[in-house]
């Protein structure tokens, strides 16, 4: 990659910048780092059909691969991830502003989804004989797709990027990296990788694309008829977008959408260890994860004994966090006066407001937080937590039970056995019991219900989605 010159696109194995100035884009959220690109190159509608064109032909012979090679390769994109790492959390830090912490916990976590990748390898290889009627044979093969498009966001780039990517090929398939415009240094970096580590050119293809030409790209992409699924990891309102383009090309689509995830405090509950898992699940990478703490609910007399331990350990953040662009912390900030205007009382870090940048909002708790306030089914996507008071569990049910996000929540109690009835009545992808919002596993199924999207990532399920079912049946 030059340097200071632009981020390149990635087909066939080569690094692809077109000569021509028209599709580069700048890149955001530098911060005068002078050593680093300052443009990115936005594909066009040509080259997005060649990246799948070249990867529609490394198939032919990647599909052919055993499990045992493609295991071989994973462990060696794994070995690679480890001996860049350093450079990797730095690229993070500066594109998305990561403290330290998300950048090893992001770092750990993509290690791991690789080096499960490659264990599952030959388990997903594997058919079935099931009982059939007569003299004949039935025999159930998994075979692969052909073509993904994984489609990954700026939040959590490493991990992201790899989740698109690794399990549709690890099971035989090709597949497009679609980076976002808001970290592509770091997607770039790890679309190289798979270079690194001797993939044959083609398997993985990367490309950018400016947010103005979004739909031309998608459209080229998600009707080619060698693109069989695309996965996409974003908001709510592009999932729609993506699913409905995807169903008029009949094309299965694999989402995980946005959320507004709460933690339920009971009045068993150890108060120091949910006052500490809120916060860290509301402020943890700016607040800027998908499974952010966002709400809590808990009972009218504890409210008040919660509240004050999460505002005394409000009151020892020393930093502001800062949000992706400055239409992030607009966004917050409309939240904010929005709930003040309707009642509510906020508390914020204790650092002067006359310091912050464009992008630089204080970490803040809303409380008092109802339904007429735009918080309450708002998904935040920023360091920005909000406190509902209920008077009885039947309550707590209700407001479970009428979210139409569902992609992950918690339940701070001592009983286990009451919050493990409690977590039937919350319709999420995950539910975790003492601790945050905030959890995921390369073992694990991830994904969420309703407006949090449909489908899962992770270990063996996430294999599945890339994977068809054939039927072969032998008679005498």
């Amino acid at each position: 990659m030059e340097t200071n010159t632009t981020v390149p696109l990635i087909i066939g194995g080569k690094d692809v910048v077109l000569a021509s100035r028209e599709r580069w884009a700048a890149i955001p959220n530098l911060n005068n780092f002078s050593t680093t690109p300052s443009f990115f190159q936005g594909a066009t509608k040509e080259l997005a059909i060649q990246a799948v064109e070249s990867s529609a032909h490394a198939f032919t012979t990647w599909s052919k691969t055993t499990p045992v090679e493609r295991r071989r390769l994973l462990l060696k994109l794994a070995e690679v991830l480890r001996s860049r790492a350093n450079e990797l959390r730095q690229i993070c830090a500066e594109e998305i502003h990561s403290g330290p912490l998300w950048a090893d916990i992001i770092m750990n976590d993509s290690i791991s989804l690789v080096e499960e990748g490659a264990a599952l390898t030959t388990t997903m290889a594997t058919g079935s004989i099931p009982f059939t009627q007569g003299e004949s044979y039935g025999f159930v093969f998994k075979e692969p797709l052909g073509v993904i498009l994984g489609i990954a966001p700026w939040n959590a780039p490493i991990l992201l990027a790899l989740r698109a990517v690794i399990a549709p090929i690890a099971v035989g398939n090709v597949a497009i990296l679609k980076g976002s415009e808001l970290s592509p240094r770091i997607h770039y970096l790890v679309a190289s990788l798979f270079r690194e580590a001797g993939f044959p050119p083609g398997v993985l293809n990367f490309l950018l694309h400016r947010p103005e030409d979004a739909s031309e790209i998608f459209d080229a992409l998600i009707t080619h008829r060698a693109v069989k699924k695309c996965n996409f990891t974003g908001s709510t309102n592009v999932g729609r977008i993506i699913a409905s383009q995807a169903a008029m090309a009949l094309k299965p689509v694999l989402l995980e959408l946005g959320g507004k995830n709460f933690t339920i405090v009971l009045e068993d509950a150890n108060l120091d260890l949910a006052a500490q898992e809120i916060v860290t699940g509301a402020f943890l990478n700016n607040g800027q994860i998908c499974m952010s703490t966002d709400m809590v609910i808990t009972s009218t007399a504890l409210a008040p004994a919660l509240e004050s331990k999460i505002l005394a350990l409000l009151k020892k953040i020393d930093c502001a966090s800062t949000v992706i662009s400055p239409a992030a912390k607009s966004k917050l900030e409309m939240l904010v006066a929005d709930a003040q205007a309707k009642g509510a009382k906020i508390y914020t870090a204790p650092i002067p407001p006359t310091v912050l940048s464009l992008q630089e909002f204080l970490p803040t708790v809303i409380i008092g937080l109802t339904k007429e306030m735009a918080f309450y089914e708002t998904e935040s996507f920023g360091p920005l937590v909000g406190i509902v008071e209920v008077e009885s569990e039947a309550q707590i049910i209700e407001i479970a039970e009428q979210a139409t996000y569902g992609l992950s929540a918690s339940i701070i109690s001592s009983n286990h056995y009451r919050a493990l009835k409690l977590s039937e009545s919350i319709k999420a992808g995950a539910v975790h019991v003492n601790s945050k919002t905030v959890h995921d596993e390369s073992t694990l199924p991830h994904g969420g219900h309703g407006e949090s999207g449909w489908g899962r990532f992770g270990a063996r399920w996430g294999m599945e989605e890339f994977v068809q079912t054939k039927t072969v049946i032998l008679n005498p």
